[in-house]
């Protein structure tokens, strides 16, 4: 387990490749937002043949819905949903090309397959630091589905977003391993 990874997006597939589960890492460059609605959408724009609303290739998707900005900032506090609500679309999306996603919490067997099988890699961000996230955001710009209102896909310019690596490339999962450790310490 590797210390204090910077990364900056895009990430192409052999970073992605060297990240194991439980590495900390900092990510800077350009990170989407969408949740459960805007997964929606985009999949429902798969099925009319239209091309999703930006580039998937190396793209990081951050399961948030930001909270409007305050004067002199880009946007407000900018906390992790839970990513188990976009397990539903999560394979479809990597099948197209999508390989980087933040969140917080478990995914089902369905999404940790596509992960390895599209070699994708999905960060935890900090629960209940929503404020300390959007620190690290520098700009902000709704680029899709404004009618969502705070589920607006959102193109963020990030300088050190705070995640560790929960499930990597290889299939492995710190959510699985605590447990084990915590079972084997009873």
């Amino acid at each position: 387990m590797e210390e204090n990874i910077q990364l900056t997006t895009p990430l192409s597939e052999e970073t992605i490749k060297k990240l194991k589960a439980g590495d900390m890492v900092y990510i800077s460059g350009v990170v989407y937002t969408a949740r459960d609605a805007a997964h929606k959408r985009m999949c429902e724009l798969l099925d009319q043949g239209e091309p999703m609303p930006f580039d998937f290739t190396g793209a990081a998707i951050y399961y948030a819905g930001p909270c409007p900005a305050k004067p002199g900032r880009s946007i407000g506090s900018v906390g992790p949903t839970t990513s188990g609500r976009m397990d539903l679309y999560a394979p479809r999306l990597m099948k197209e090309g999508l390989k980087v996603m933040i969140g917080k919490g478990l995914r089902n067997q369905e999404v940790i397959d596509a992960i390895v099988s599209t070699n994708g890699v999905y960060f935890a961000a900090i629960g209940g630091a929503a404020a300390l996230m959007g620190q690290s955001v520098q700009s902000a710009e709704i680029v899709a589905f404004e009618d969502l209102g705070t589920e607006a896909v959102r193109r963020l310019v990030m300088e050190n977003l705070p995640v560790i690596v929960a499930i990597d490339s290889q299939g492995r999962n710190i959510y699985d391993e605590g447990r084990k450790v915590y079972q084997q310490s009873l």
